[in-house]
């Protein structure tokens, strides 16, 4: 079996975490704001990727980053590369599918925080902006890292996306996902036993650990 598929899955994973924590935890930080306008549509719209068609989010994006679209334009002139078709596309990809599990956790950490600490650290002169990082974010890792996981989980196992926004091949290397199906269909069943086998042991250990460590924030909250 060759490892490349599932090196370079690990690779995309791993930046497409990166992003969606980024992006995520902002976004369920504004998210706890309750006198946000449109607060619940604006979740809503967060969540969607959960429930719309991997091919209707992969059509958005190719619309959005494709090379007919300013932002795809703009990346293409800066760095002389496109954004579909490509490694970056296929991190970008991952990490849409994937942001929804980020911002889910993140604001279940947050709310969960009780808000007598955040008032005594107002109270005592820190400003806002000092409270989120030195109390909140701190307090709401156990549920942020959770969430790291679920998205580094589920970008590794992306297909659907991916093959709409980057392609079957990725510089010459399928992922894990896809080469499993190509496998598959090619007729080399042992190696998409093998990839599948390789993929679901990594996948169940990270949802494993991601549960203790909510299931451990759940009680902690108790």
């Amino acid at each position: 079996m060759s490892w490349a598929p599932l090196v370079l899955s690990l690779q995309i994973a791993a930046l497409s975490m990166l992003l969606a924590l980024i992006f995520g935890t902002a976004l369920a930080v504004l998210l706890t704001w309750k006198k946000l306008p449109g607060r619940d549509f604006l979740y809503s719209l967060t969540l969607a990727p959960l429930v719309l068609p991997p091919t209707v989010l992969g059509y958005y994006l190719l619309v959005a980053l494709g090379t007919d679209s300013w932002l795809g334009r703009g990346w293409e002139n800066l760095t002389g590369s496109p954004i579909v078709f490509t490694f970056t596309g296929a991190v970008i990809a991952g990490a849409v599918g994937s942001l929804p599990l980020v911002v889910r956790a993140t604001r279940v950490g947050i709310e969960g925080i009780d808000g007598n600490l955040i008032a005594a650290a107002r109270t005592l002169g820190a400003s806002p902006v000092r409270v989120l990082f030195t109390v909140v974010l701190p307090l709401a890792s156990p549920a942020i890292i959770a969430g790291a996981m679920l998205a580094f989980a589920r970008a590794m196992g992306d297909y659907g996306i991916t093959q709409m926004v980057a392609g079957q091949m990725i510089d010459g290397t399928e992922t894990a996902s896809i080469h499993v199906m190509n496998a598959l269909y090619g007729g080399r069943e042992e190696d998409a036993r093998n990839m599948a086998v390789v993929t679901t042991i990594v996948g169940v250990t990270l949802l494993y650990v991601a549960n203790k460590v909510l299931k451990k924030l759940s009680g902690a909250h108790v």
